[in-house]
């Protein structure tokens, strides 16, 4: 069944987008509420998409708000909503005022995934400003800035989007945007959900939600069928229908903690088929009022 391409579309993210269709699944969006997100467009992603999501859906555009975090509380990823009690304070606190903080972070690849990375940067990332990992520690010695963009509906009030923004200090590039939420999974399991916009797509990371016995938050992407959590590409082809793929190879566990000397910071590692990729380890500071 051949994808229409855009008119505009570069050749390597029509590949991509026809290997979603040939390799997963055509959906109906009504019917994977827990899985839908916003799309990209066409072209740079960064964070100009956030201003072109207001204008198409009506919506008013808050960024970096005193005060406000990817959730609204931690409590939202929890079935019986007790999971802040759980949770080491600076943890909560994180996740609930995430524009208060300051993030330091620093990269570490396998030697042999690193060349795939570094490819997937040329092709895709640095033209895309989106999912621009940072290939080595010195792209992060000054630093990282992290942007919270909240989005509400112009008419009702409400929160549709919560939209963390994260750029290379050194250079202004992009690193990450991705559309932070907590969910429900088809078996009833509460997640936290990240949705990276792609062009005519996206990227959606699942997690699972584990409360360790130190207070840290480990978030795990990792499952073994469809509706699990985990890794999925989607994408709407130009006429209107949705595809998606569960890449169940692509695993990440992020785990928040509190150290010995009192120091907020968290772990995030990356697999492929098991084995290592990249680790990223950051350090979170809150700023003096």
């Amino acid at each position: 069944m051949p994808l229409r391409e855009y008119p505009s579309q570069p050749l390597q993210d029509w590949l991509s987008q026809r290997w979603v269709m040939l390799c997963g699944r055509q959906i109906d969006p009504a019917d994977f509420p827990w899985l839908m997100g916003p799309f990209g467009e066409v072209d740079v992603i960064g964070d100009a998409h956030i201003d072109r999501l207001a204008r198409d859906e009506n919506l008013r555009v808050e960024r970096n708000s005193e005060g406000v975090g990817l959730l609204d509380s931690v409590n939202d990823l929890a079935q019986d909503g007790s999971l802040e009690q759980r949770l080491a304070q600076p943890v909560t606190d994180f996740y609930e005022q995430t524009a208060d903080y300051d993030l330091e972070v620093w990269s570490e690849w396998n030697p042999v995934f690193k060349p795939f990375g570094s490819l997937i940067q040329r092709i895709y990332s640095r033209r895309l400003q989106q999912l621009n990992l940072p290939q080595r520690p010195f792209d992060t010695s000054r630093g990282i800035s992290s942007e919270i963009a909240k989005l509400y509906d112009t008419k009702s009030g409400s929160l549709r989007y919560t939209f963390w923004n994260r750029r290379l200090k050194s250079s202004g590039a992009a690193i990450y945007s991705g559309n932070y939420s907590a969910g429900e999974l088809p078996d009833g399991r509460r997640c936290m959900k990240v949705v990276f916009p792609l062009p005519r797509g996206n990227a959606t990371v699942v997690m699972s939600v584990e409360a360790e016995e130190d207070g840290a938050l480990t978030l795990v992407s990792e499952g073994r069928r469809f509706g699990d959590p985990g890794f999925y590409f989607l994408l709407r082809d130009s006429r209107g229908r949705h595809w998606t793929q569960y890449i169940r190879s692509m695993r990440e566990r992020i785990t928040v903690y509190v150290d010995d000397e009192g120091v907020l910071r968290a772990n995030h590692a990356l697999t492929l088929w098991r084995f290592p990729v990249m680790r990223l380890h950051y350090k979170m500071t809150r700023r003096s009022k």
